[in-house]
Protein backbone atom coordinates (compact mmCIF):
# COMPACT_ATOMS: atom_id res chain seq x y z
CA UNK A 1 0.00 0.00 0.00
CA UNK A 2 1.38 3.41 -0.88
CA UNK A 3 1.50 6.34 1.50
CA UNK A 4 -0.72 9.32 0.63
CA UNK A 5 2.36 11.51 1.02
CA UNK A 6 3.84 9.94 -2.11
CA UNK A 7 1.22 11.55 -4.36
CA UNK A 8 1.82 14.54 -6.57
CA UNK A 9 -0.45 16.78 -4.47
CA UNK A 10 1.68 16.30 -1.35
CA UNK A 11 4.85 17.34 -3.17
CA UNK A 12 3.19 20.52 -4.42
CA UNK A 13 2.09 21.33 -0.87
CA UNK A 14 5.59 20.65 0.48
CA UNK A 15 7.23 22.81 -2.20
CA UNK A 16 4.93 25.78 -1.56
CA UNK A 17 6.28 28.57 0.58
CA UNK A 18 4.37 29.02 3.83
CA UNK A 19 2.31 32.12 4.48
CA UNK A 20 2.48 33.80 7.89
CA UNK A 21 0.36 36.62 9.23
CA UNK A 22 2.62 39.05 11.10
CA UNK A 23 1.43 42.04 13.08
CA UNK A 24 4.03 44.79 13.48
CA UNK A 25 4.12 48.15 15.16
CA UNK A 26 3.78 50.75 12.36
CA UNK A 27 7.13 52.33 13.26
CA UNK A 28 8.86 48.93 13.14
CA UNK A 29 7.21 48.18 9.80
CA UNK A 30 8.36 51.51 8.37
CA UNK A 31 11.92 50.92 9.58
CA UNK A 32 11.86 47.43 8.02
CA UNK A 33 10.44 48.82 4.77
CA UNK A 34 13.21 51.45 4.56
CA UNK A 35 15.91 48.88 5.37
CA UNK A 36 14.55 46.54 2.69
CA UNK A 37 14.52 49.39 0.16
CA UNK A 38 18.14 50.24 1.04
CA UNK A 39 19.08 46.59 0.34
CA UNK A 40 17.00 46.52 -2.87
CA UNK A 41 14.72 43.84 -1.41
CA UNK A 42 11.00 43.61 -0.84
CA UNK A 43 9.85 43.74 2.77
CA UNK A 44 9.03 40.03 2.54
CA UNK A 45 12.49 39.16 1.19
CA UNK A 46 14.11 41.25 3.93
CA UNK A 47 12.17 39.38 6.61
CA UNK A 48 13.14 36.04 5.04
CA UNK A 49 16.80 37.14 4.97
CA UNK A 50 16.77 38.32 8.60
CA UNK A 51 15.02 35.21 9.90
CA UNK A 52 17.42 32.90 8.04
CA UNK A 53 20.41 34.87 9.34
CA UNK A 54 19.11 34.68 12.93
CA UNK A 55 18.48 30.94 12.60
CA UNK A 56 21.94 30.35 11.12
CA UNK A 57 23.67 32.40 13.85
CA UNK A 58 21.76 30.49 16.54
CA UNK A 59 22.68 27.16 14.93
CA UNK A 60 19.01 26.42 14.29
CA UNK A 61 18.74 26.68 10.50
CA UNK A 62 17.60 23.22 9.33
CA UNK A 63 20.05 21.49 7.02
CA UNK A 64 17.18 20.71 4.64
CA UNK A 65 16.11 24.36 4.31
CA UNK A 66 15.92 25.43 0.70
CA UNK A 67 18.07 28.35 -0.38
CA UNK A 68 16.33 31.71 -0.45
CA UNK A 69 14.51 32.68 -3.61
CA UNK A 70 16.74 34.35 -6.19
CA UNK A 71 16.47 38.09 -6.61
CA UNK A 72 14.67 39.57 -9.58
CA UNK A 73 12.23 38.07 -12.00
CA UNK A 74 12.61 34.46 -13.02
CA UNK A 75 13.83 34.04 -16.61
CA UNK A 76 11.17 33.50 -19.25
CA UNK A 77 10.58 29.85 -20.08
CA UNK A 78 12.63 28.84 -23.09
CA UNK A 79 14.64 32.07 -23.19
CA UNK A 80 17.68 31.57 -25.42
CA UNK A 81 16.90 27.87 -25.69
CA UNK A 82 17.64 27.07 -22.04
CA UNK A 83 15.37 25.82 -19.31
CA UNK A 84 14.32 28.50 -16.80
CA UNK A 85 16.48 27.03 -14.01
CA UNK A 86 19.54 26.19 -16.12
CA UNK A 87 22.77 27.66 -14.73
CA UNK A 88 24.44 30.43 -16.67
CA UNK A 89 27.59 29.47 -18.54
CA UNK A 90 30.69 31.61 -18.73
CA UNK A 91 32.27 32.25 -22.10
CA UNK A 92 29.36 31.03 -24.23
Amino acid sequence: MTEPSEGRGHRAARDTRKQVLLRLDPAVHEALRRWAADELRSTNAQLDYLIRRALREAGRLPSGARPPARRGRPPAAGAEGEAPDAPERDGE
